[in-house]
């Protein structure tokens, strides 16, 4: 049995409504950054803090909508997840890297002689060239 709480499926008006406040105050942000870039009274940072400022609080709004909770979930268990993987040491690292590098430098060598032989036997014996 489950223990979690079933998430609504539906999406509300007011999640929407939520959205569109978010992008258009992004909207507004970018807006502004654009509006200001060739009044030399406003430095470029202020205008770069001015969307970075329009940025969170956008993604704070999103963040308290259906989408934004599953967003949220969703990131919480990846790096729960994430602390289960058992990463290869160094030496592991570098002696597989060694082994691809071999065995790509074989193929391709490989390849080479096939080429060559392949080429030698159409153009010179078959065709004659």
């Amino acid at each position: 049995m489950n223990t979690k709480a079933e998430q609504p499926k539906g999406t509300t008006a007011a999640d929407i409504a939520k959205l569109v406040l978010a992008a258009v105050i992004l909207a507004a942000g970018i807006v502004a950054y654009s509006w200001f870039g060739n009044d030399a009274s406003v430095p470029p940072v202020v205008r770069l803090l001015g969307v970075l400022a329009a940025l969170v609080v956008a993604l704070a709004i999103a963040a308290f909508t259906a989408l934004g909770r599953r967003v949220r979930h969703f990131l919480a268990e990846s790096q729960f997840e994430m602390r289960k993987v058992v990463w290869p040491t160094r030496d592991e690292t570098i002696k597989t890297t060694g082994i691809i590098i071999v065995v790509v430098i074989v193929l391709a060598l490989l390849l080479g002689l096939i080429d060559l032989f392949l080429k030698t036997v159409i153009l010179d014996w078959l065709l004659k060239l």
